[in-house]
């Protein structure tokens, strides 16, 4: 290992894989570092993906209890906790399978054990030094720990400890209310927990439209045993019969619970790499600053995904991924979205991309809001969910496309085609005029896009339709 490789990747998540998988295909030879025995990073193997399956499992539950409503009843579920970890570790076992097999077809090498840089040219690798022309770090980001939360107790959990589904506890206290906490609560309140969330802000996933999250707050509100916003955790006592949690003043009285999920966020992992012997900049909370074309203040040094900061999602990565592998190639690129889509796979979900509303009011600047209500829609109320809303943000100048957000069922699906819109620079009449197929959630999309146009019919209409200059 002592000569030196022309591109190391560091971290092999959606991020890593990409970035050697692309920079192969490039012609490079690439070495691809992992510290675990599986690819896949926390995405795949302890995260996004085996979430999404038991929210597979928590979906089905919740529609098997409310089709009653129309007319079908079924009996109530036994729930075998080993077949579900097994359905969920099977979609993770073929991910992560077909992982390993492209590795070899391209050709990249795969080196495990845990990294630290000596230098910028140099890292080692489980006692074992690594030199390199350039490197591309992915290495992610970890849980944030709570102080006053005790962590060696087997009782508190992480999302990776809860995605172990060791148990059904009958009392669960999910700490942060925000994506994961929320995506968490959906899973384990579908199996049967009561579930208590509090979160320290004063309304659930923070940063997302209120109107959004309304809907959302309503239904979990029905069916949880608690929901506390402006809360705060002062302390988690260890007691036989459970965790006794006390809450800052003003919060609700204490509790105790079988378990409880923390959930209040994830620290990016660049102060834990030694990139300070490669003389790397780390910033706050180990975000480590990039540029255009995602390189560090060392040259020979690039980093992508959850190690650069917000948003620390999967997708995002994946595109950095690209770019970098083609910059170390020698390729003009750069990273310049115009829209970067989120999406809590909540019950129901929520999504959004662009400009949201609560950022314009912020910077006082003024938008165009057009909505369409999902209880308009013939195929929400044909599927008993009407719980829903689409809203487009647009210039009320020139109508251009600024911003999308959705609740409702299977919104995750729906926000794409709003985010290549906005990178296509469409505006709302665009959208409008786009033959969506009925009845769909997606034209839901293009009713909303009608509302700002002025040509809607599905709903009253807000005012004269504007004509293009």
């Amino acid at each position: 290992m002592a000569d030196r490789k022309q591109l190391v990747v560091l971290g092999s998540g959606p991020g890593g894989y990409t970035a050697a998988f692309r920079a192969a295909d490039l012609g490079l030879d690439v070495t691809l570092v992992e510290r675990h025995e599986r690819l896949g990073g926390v995405c795949l193997n302890v995260g996004c993906i085996p979430s999404k399956a038991l929210l597979h499992v928590a979906k089905v539950l919740a529609e098997a209890g409310e089709v009653a409503e129309a007319g079908v009843a079924f009996g109530e579920p036994t729930i075998d906790l080993d077949g579900v970890r097994g359905f969920k570790q099977g979609a993770v076992d073929r991910l992560t399978g077909g992982l390993t097999q492209m590795a070899k077809g391209r050709k990249v090498s795969v080196v495990r054990g845990e990294a630290r840089f000596t230098g910028p040219n140099a890292l080692e690798v489980g006692g074992e030094a690594l030199e390199f022309e350039h490197c591309i770090v992915a290495a992610g980001s970890s849980a944030v720990r709570l102080p006053g939360v005790p962590a060696d107790d087997p009782r508190v959990m992480d999302s990776t400890r809860a995605l172990e589904l060791e148990e059904v506890p009958e009392r669960l206290l999910v700490i942060g209310g925000g994506i994961i906490g929320l995506e968490m609560a959906t899973v384990y309140d579908a199996l049967g927990s009561a579930v208590t969330v509090v979160e320290l802000a004063d309304g659930l996933i923070p940063g997302a439209d209120r109107d959004l999250v309304k809907p959302l707050a309503q239904r979990i509100e029905g069916r949880y045993a608690a929901v506390h916003t402006s809360t705060a955790v002062e302390a988690v006592e260890p007691q036989d019969d459970g965790l006794l949690v006390r809450f800052a003043e003003g919060g609700p009285e204490p509790a105790t619970f079988d378990r409880v999920l923390v959930a209040v966020g994830r620290r990016a992992n660049g102060d834990a790499l030694g990139l300070d012997a490669a003389g790397v900049t780390v910033g706050e909370r180990g975000v480590v600053p990039v540029d255009a074309q995602l390189r560090t203040n060392v040259p020979s040094i690039l980093a992508i995904g959850d190690l650069v900061g917000e948003p620390m999602l999967a997708h995002k990565a994946m595109h950095e991924a690209k770019v970098a592998a083609e910059v170390v190639a020698g390729h003009k690129a750069a990273f310049d979205p115009v829209a970067i889509p989120a999406v809590a796979y909540t019950d129901p979900e929520l999504a959004w991309a662009g400009l949201t509303e609560t950022k314009a009011k912020a910077e006082g600047r003024e938008v165009e809001v057009s909505k369409m209500p999902w209880s308009a829609s013939g195929r929400a109320l044909s599927a008993g969910r009407p719980d829903g809303l689409t809203k487009v943000l647009s210039d009320p100048e020139s109508g251009r496309v600024l911003g999308v957000g959705v609740v409702g069922v299977n919104a995750g699906e729906l926000v794409a085609e709003a985010v290549l819109a906005m990178e296509m620079g469409a505006d709302v009449e665009d959208l409008g005029l786009t033959i969506h197929p009925h009845p769909t959630l997606s034209e839901s999309l293009g009713i909303a896009a009608e509302v700002a146009a002025g040509t809607v019919t599905d709903l009253p209409p807000k005012r004269r339709r504007r004509t293009k200059a």
